[in-house]
């Protein structure tokens, strides 16, 4: 922008300020000339009005209302052209513009209008020739940023530093933010669920809200027509066009290294799919050679494989992500790093597989249910957090197991997938007893009612309502709703005398009571 007093040094004499004022660093929107009495139909606000005076100079009044019809437009500044109507500045002038905030410029006498409209013209081609050069300059840097092992850490650090702000890109399939300067992080959850918002509403679009605040600008980063990103943006000021140039080459970049991204880990995928495919079938020196020469890595000696129940339209990659965030059997290992890392995976009749080395998955257990997810699971309903993929999600982890052995495993491992409540991971191949020892663990864990005794009283009365209720002490009602949530708590059937037995000789080794006769 152009502002009065760049005007008034670019043309010297031939603009001075009113007598008793100089000129301010505001910008002037654009020169007009008008020796109408309202021009203000003819002007949009914030120009420089050129006029001989003729209009109001000659009263007072005239004066006082045309420098107010001015300054309800948000005209900038008035140049009064001296010479055939005003040989000098009238003192109700002066009085009338700075009544209406108005700027008054003086063009002496002789001094062609046509001069301020092209001193203007020249210093705004001037301006957009420096802006350009410096956001070609910018967009250089961000390119050259862009060919770094860390791309995103240095293009969204250089648009931040580009907009004296801050900027942030986070990916939409939840993985880590990329946030600069470390201050903004601060924001991160709720440029989350904003951008959580956005995704849902299916619009890719730019958007802007205000967060704590101050105006946050949202761009989505697209990959065909599907949002891969976003990159959110505070810069603490109005976005000039130069401003917005930047962004787009930002935006550019980034979908291109998503899309880099995504070849990368399509190829890897393809890759490690025809390995499994070997695996399942129990082409192990295949595989082995296979993996060999595409330069995959070693393959384990013992794995454990991961089937995953899969719906129509679920995406194999979030649903293997969130496999591993399931409601787990107790005892089952924290499945999160391993699935990440995992190249071994093929999708085979509605299950997808994963071969996960042995000795790669973590060792400590999957984080216990929180209450909400003790909720979701006693009201039946699936422990996902990724409303990407389908609500019947579900899991079952197999034992370790050598490479050779994978195929005479993949039936159990299919039939437990299918049969897997939705939204659980279940352990199979594991024993009974380990099952029954792991049910005790969970019913020991409730601490809302007595689960672990309600349980040793329905088995030790071999189901029998009225006798365990006497037992107890507790209305049959009561005792029909602990067994129902003790039943939903670790997903079998009570009455089943399989199950009884071993949960009874579990209950027996960890508690003490009456015997079943």
């Amino acid at each position: 922008m152009i502002s009065l007093l760049q005007l008034g040094a670019e043309l010297g004499p031939e603009l001075v300020p009113s007598p008793g004022s100089e000129f301010s660093a505001k910008p002037v929107t654009g020169v007009h000339v008008s020796e109408l009495e309202d021009p203000t139909p003819y002007l949009e606000g914030g120009e420089l009005l050129l006029t001989t005076g003729m209009p109001f100079a000659k009263s007072a009044a005239l004066s006082l209302a045309y420098m107010k019809r001015l300054g309800s437009k948000e005209v900038r500044a008035v140049g009064l052209g001296l010479g055939p109507w005003l040989k000098q500045v009238p003192g109700h002038v002066l009085a009338a513009s700075r009544a209406a905030g108005i700027e008054l410029a003086i063009v002496p006498d002789g001094v062609p209008f046509q001069h301020v409209s092209r001193a203007y013209w020249r210093l705004s081609t001037r301006d957009d020739t420096a802006n350009l050069m410096d956001s070609l300059g910018t967009q250089t840097a961000l390119a050259r940023a862009a060919m770094r092992p860390d791309a995103t850490s240095a293009v969204v650090r250089g648009l931040a530093q580009a907009l004296g702000g801050w900027a942030a890109y986070l990916p939409a399939d939840a993985g880590t933010e990329t946030v600069w300067p470390a201050s903004a992080s601060a924001l991160v959850e709720d440029l989350r669920a904003e951008s959580i918002r956005f995704n849902k509403a299916g619009v890719p679009s730019a958007a802007t809200f205000e967060l704590h605040g101050q105006p946050v600008v949202l761009y989505p980063i697209l990959l065909g027509a599907r949002i891969h990103g976003f990159l959110c943006i505070g810069s603490g000021r109005t976005l000039t066009r130069a401003d917005r140039q930047i962004i787009m080459t930002v935006s550019t970049l980034l979908a291109l290294r998503a899309r880099q991204r995504e070849v990368v880990v399509g190829t890897a995928h393809a890759l490690g799919a025809a390995t499994t495919k070997l695996l399942l079938h129990g082409q192990t020196e295949a595989a082995h050679m296979v993996a060999e020469d595409l330069g995959l890595a070693e393959l384990p000696n013992r794995v454990r494989l991961l089937g995953i129940r899969l719906s129509p339209g679920d995406d194999p990659g979030l649903a293997a992500r969130a496999a591993a965030r399931l409601l787990a059997d107790p005892g089952l290992p924290d499945l999160s790093a391993a699935v990440d890392a995992c190249t071994l995976r093929h999708v085979q009749d509605e299950v997808l597989y994963l071969v996960l080395p042995a000795s790669g998955i973590g060792s400590k257990p999957a984080d216990g249910p929180g209450e909400s997810l003790e909720q979701n699971a006693l009201l039946g309903l699936p422990a996902l957090a990724d409303p990407e993929v389908s609500g019947s999600l579900a899991a079952a982890l197999g034992d370790p197991v050598s490479l050779g052995e994978i195929p005479g495993n993949l039936a159990v491992l299919r039939r437990a997938t299918l049969q897997a409540p939705a939204g659980r991971l279940v352990a199979v191949n594991a024993s009974e007893d380990a099952k029954a020892a792991g049910w005790v663990r969970l019913l020991a864990d409730y601490h809302r009612a007595d689960l672990l005794g309600t349980v040793r009283a329905y088995l030790a009365a071999r189901g029998t309502w009225e006798d365990a209720a006497r037992a107890l002490g507790i209305h049959r009602n009561s005792l029909r709703h602990r067994i129902s949530v003790a039943t939903t708590l670790i997903g079998v059937d009570l009455d089943d005398p399989d199950v009884a037995a071993h949960l009874w000789l579990a209950l027996r080794r960890e508690t003490s009571g009456p015997g079943l006769g």
